[in-house]
């Protein structure tokens, strides 16, 4: 029996995708919905994607169509970046279709976390891999659910590391700040996996093949959607992947492997630091300021990458 609900709020994407397979695949996990969110592509896209890969995969948790803007109505959200997914959303891979010929559930996003939180109370772990705006506004709708949540963990922030989108933000995070800090500061319990430990965990196209062989079908096709995003990160990588999101996905079955720190956390929503996360750590003291009378969360600085990644592989690999 699954010892983890999970919910997936996700905008797939590559690295989405994965995690994807691997939440479905992992015994110990219960994926009872799936929610999209606009990032890696369109909100129309990334719906599509979610419902195509349901189908493609026989995956029997029920999408909701999520957020296709940021929350503050000023928040203009720049093109996709099909650079790195894809025109598609999905590494170009064919097969594709335009549309697919099973619905959404009826429900926004937001409603549907909230009704799927307040009948399992206590034992939803979110794991929210995109944008934060699906989780602001189940908040601003419900604001009794922080205390029905098991775990909101997320992929997202860089806090002693760089970004992705600017020096100092990474993607998700900048792509709707406002929602972000929302999140952050909420009553729940957040983990924050960012890329201070997921540009530390990378699938080479060789690990990538040898999952293919072994996975089956289910496993070829992601190896065959993931060949895009492995040529992206050519610059940065040698023919490998960072493998983002599926570290938020195994936090949840193996949090052991993660060492964590813990504080308030900020997120910076204007100026050239536009969604920096910001943490507080605990046991520091600092003159008043933004992160006063704020919970107190997790953020992940070291990770053990080769188990990780073992996991990863065992999963998709389908054993």
């Amino acid at each position: 029996m699954a010892q983890h609900k999970v919910i997936f709020d996700t905008d797939p994407g590559v690295d989405d995708a994965m995690a994807l397979l691997f939440l479905d695949q992992h015994p110990d996990i219960d994926l009872v919905g799936i929610t999209s969110v606009f990032g890696n592509a369109s909100i129309d896209t990334t719906t599509r994607n979610a419902l195509f890969l349901k189908q493609l995969w026989a995956i029997d948790a029920p999408v909701a169509r999520g957020a296709g803007r940021a929350v503050h109505p000023d928040r203009v959200e720049g093109p996709p970046p099909t650079f790195v997914h894809g025109d598609n959303g999905l590494g170009n891979v064919a097969g594709v279709p335009d549309s697919v010929d099973i619905a959404p559930d009826p429900r926004p996003a937001a409603q549907f976390i909230i009704d799927l939180v307040r009948a399992n109370p206590g034992e939803i772990s979110i794991v929210a891999v995109g944008r934060m705006t699906n989780l602001a506004l189940a908040l601003a709708l419900a604001p009794d659910i922080v205390g029905l949540v098991k775990q909101v963990v997320i992929m997202g922030g860089a806090f002693d590391v760089p970004g992705n989108l600017s020096p100092a933000a990474e993607a998700n995070i900048i792509g709707d700040p406002e929602a972000a800090d929302s999140v952050m500061t909420a009553d729940w319990k957040v983990v924050a996996i960012g890329l201070d430990v997921t540009h530390k965990t990378v699938m080479t196209r060789a690990e990538m093949a040898e999952v293919a062989r072994i996975g089956g079908p289910k496993a070829q096709f992601l190896s065959d959607v993931s060949q895009f995003y492995i040529d992206f990160y050519q610059h940065i990588i040698a023919d490998g992947m960072f493998v983002h999101d599926s570290c938020a996905a195994v936090y949840v079955v193996a949090p052991e492997l993660f060492t964590l720190r813990r504080g308030a956390i900020r997120v910076s929503c204007e100026g050239i630091a536009v969604g920096q996360t910001i943490q507080k750590p605990d046991g520091m003291f600092f003159p008043p300021g933004p992160w006063d009378g704020m919970p107190s969360q997790s953020v992940c600085v070291e990770i053990d990458a080769p188990a990780v990644m073992s996991l990863i592989k065992k999963t998709l690999s389908g054993q």
